[in-house]
């Protein structure tokens, strides 16, 4: 019985002041992954004209990729699409729009002005739980950004829509425009033209 005891203190000893354990814990909650993916966003800002695209891509591709369930929204943006799909149709689709959407990030936020992202709260929603945030550009009005995050199958919660000005469903955008184009002209369509705008943001 000593000896077990001792193993107990132990091991509740390190739970206690291992700082690794404590962070891993905070990490999972879905205000602490939006602040970490701001964090990492404003840095690659401040070195982006040093960075240059490419730079700011290899950034923030490992950080995005965590930070955003890209086979979920994949899915929900194809919408009635996915299930015509072959499997080698779908893997090229997710691979797809995370690049666009990497892209997206490295060419629209490709330098530093004074840019300030604040986490300001969250709350549960029918479909998950939405992280409220505001982008405050140095010489203008603070925009409202909230995240729609849900948890996967291992309880890690990642962002499955963004909605501007609080509103305004960046998915529900992405599924008019892909629904479009899948119906007119099929999946291998809908791949092309991803492709096509991630090698125009690029040279952009």
């Amino acid at each position: 019985m000593p000896c077990f005891r001792r193993i107990l203190i132990a091991v509740l000893l390190l739970s206690v002041l291992s700082p690794g354990a404590s962070w891993a814990a905070a990490a999972q909650k879905p205000q602490d992954i939006v602040r970490t993916f701001y964090a990492a966003l404003t840095e690659t800002m401040k070195q982006g004209k040093s960075l240059g695209f490419d730079g700011r891509y290899a950034r923030l591709e490992p950080v995005i990729k965590n930070t955003f369930n890209f086979p979920l929204m994949t899915r929900l943006a194809v919408g009635f699409g996915w299930a015509r799909a072959t499997q080698a149709e779908k893997d090229e689709l997710i691979d797809a729009f995370s690049a666009f959407s990497i892209a997206t990030y490295a060419n629209r936020f490709s330098s530093y002005d004074g840019e300030v992202f604040t986490v300001t709260g969250e709350k549960k929603s029918e479909t998950g739980v939405v992280v409220e945030t505001t982008l405050k550009p140095k010489n203008d009005d603070a925009v409202m950004l909230n995240y729609l995050m849900r948890a996967d199958k291992d309880g890690k919660f990642r962002i499955v829509d963004v909605f501007m000005n609080g509103t305004i469903s960046e998915l529900a955008t992405r599924r008019s425009d892909f629904s479009s184009i899948v119906r007119r002209q099929g999946i291998p369509a809908l791949i092309r033209s991803l492709k096509e705008k991630t090698a125009q943001l690029r040279a952009s």
